[in-house]
């Protein structure tokens, strides 16, 4: 195989495929409603739109010491698409979709697929698993941003990347920084009693940008410290050697103004409300009561996208596929006995961590995972995601309907994995005005997915401005 048609991997995509184990699949699970969608329209959908993408025509390859993106040399999208014409029932569904999720990938050719299942209740259901290397949630909803209409006879406008090397960018950043650094230090080593206005500024500016960098070295050493002394979380019943084998549920949609309401009513944010219904859920699933349940710590794992945080000429482009989020550990007030109490102090620690470098610092650690020998791997995996007993993302969509292959999406829902010994994973996702809850959870963590869920929902009438919701 040609130079050319082999890529270099970045290491925070092939990260994921360090964290790769057999019991804990990384990868990411899309789920849409779809009013009317039939095999051709998703066919034509995937030939012409989807694999504009040249990156899906790709594989992950290991070839010492690194991950290489190598095309499929007998790629065909045939191998991508099922179409499954049983007849299920919502509950039918649920496992339907819960096996789907337990089902490895082909390790001979690009790990991602579309499931379609026209005859659902309720509306085609159109499934989608993809390994985490390929993406983020960022990078695939920006994808199904740009792919999904907001008119059925509006057909996409820009779409499709190139695959290209990924490295590029960086080096040619870092050679930029290289040469200002040194700029900057011949700037200040010229100085002279008959110095110019123009080199005093430049020496000046110099002194000024050492200044900031010895500044941002001691709160990075800080931020670092405090990450690594931040205590681990209370043995419980969600800290259990997971089975491998996964089950999901979602619940029903939630009107989003029921949210703002809270939010409004207690001058909070939606985020805060969403965490502290989590919160609520995760409390009598511990197994930790009385006395011990003040001293108890439980922290939620909740990836932040940092591009907005990288350097300008690192920020990727938009619609490019990678993977560019970090990690907050926010600690759950499990011990909180009213509804208020939880979202209060819920807001107290997600506006400290607000102004943290902890998901910069987590997405460099985690960078570091395919680049370490393996058998220092498993104690640094251990050590990130030991200080968390669930993953909680969090998914906006757009506020109006959107149309996939010319077919109305009337729900879409997202489950990202979790790595390590973490067996719970709590997906929130917005769109078009409403709201869904969804769970994947090993069944050594949570038997009953379902009765997380509906505990989710119920803490929302518990709240000043809530009301109560049929679950």
């Amino acid at each position: 195989m040609s130079h050319e048609q082999t890529h270099l991997m970045l290491p925070a995509d092939s990260a994921w495929l360090a964290l790769e184990s057999p019991k804990n699949p990384m990868t990411i699970t899309v789920m849409f409603r779809v009013e009317g969608l039939t095999a051709p329209r998703l066919r034509e959908f995937m030939q012409v739109y989807w694999m504009a993408w040249e990156r899906f025509r790709y594989m992950p390859v290991k070839r010492a010491p690194a991950w290489y993106w190598e095309p499929d040399p007998v790629f065909d999208i045939r191998h991508h698409l099922d179409v499954v014409l049983d007849r299920f029932t919502e509950t039918s569904l649920q496992e339907w979709v819960s096996e789907r999720l337990n089902q490895p990938f082909p390790a001979y050719r690009p790990p991602w697929k579309f499931w379609l299942v026209p005859n659902a209740e309720g509306g085609a259901a159109l499934l989608l698993r993809i390994h985490h290397c390929y993406a983020d949630g960022v990078s695939l909803t920006g994808i199904f941003d740009r792919l999904c209409s907001a008119s059925p006879q509006q057909y996409p406008a820009i779409y499709g990347v190139q695959q290209t090397e990924g490295f590029s960018p960086w080096v040619s950043a870092a050679k930029d920084r290289l040469e200002q650094l040194v700029s900057g230090d011949l700037a200040s080593d010229a100085g002279t009693d008959n110095q110019s206005p123009e080199s005093e500024t430049q020496g000046g500016s110099c002194s000024e940008w050492l200044e900031k960098l010895a500044h941002n070295g001691l709160k990075l050493v800080n931020e670092m410290s405090d990450f690594l002394a931040e205590p681990e979380d209370t043995p419980s019943d969600l800290k259990r050697p997971l089975l491998g084998q996964r089950h999901c549920r979602w619940s029903e949609p939630v009107p989003l103004d029921q949210f703002r309401s809270i939010a409004k009513a207690t001058n909070v944010t939606i985020n805060d409300v969403l965490l502290s219904c989590v919160a609520a859920a995760v409390r009598p699933r511990l197994g930790i009561a009385g006395p011990a349940l003040d001293d108890a710590m439980l922290h939620v794992a909740v990836p932040v996208d940092i591009r907005s945080r990288l350097p300008e000429d690192l920020q990727p482009e938009p619609g490019t596929l990678g993977n560019y989020f970090g990690t907050v550990f926010v600690p759950l007030p499990i011990d909180g006995e009213s509804a208020l109490e939880r979202l209060y102090r819920i807001k107290q620690e997600t506006r400290r961590l607000k102004k943290s470098w902890q998901p910069g610092i987590a997405w460099g650690l985690a960078a570091c995972a395919s680049l370490i020998p393996e058998a220092l791997r498993q104690p640094l995996s251990d050590m990130f995601y030991r200080k968390a007993s669930a993953v909680v993302s969090n998914v906006p969509g757009t506020r109006e309907a959107r149309y996939i292959a010319g077919c109305r999406i009337t729900e879409q829902m997202f489950w990202v994995p979790q790595a390590g010994d973490i067996g719970l994973g709590v997906s929130i996702v917005s769109y078009a005005g409403q709201v869904q809850f969804g769970v994947v959870a090993d069944e050594a963590i949570l038997t009953d997915p379902q009765e997380f869920l509906e505990d989710c929902v119920q803490e929302l009438s518990e709240l000043p401005g809530g009301s109560p919701i049929v679950v």
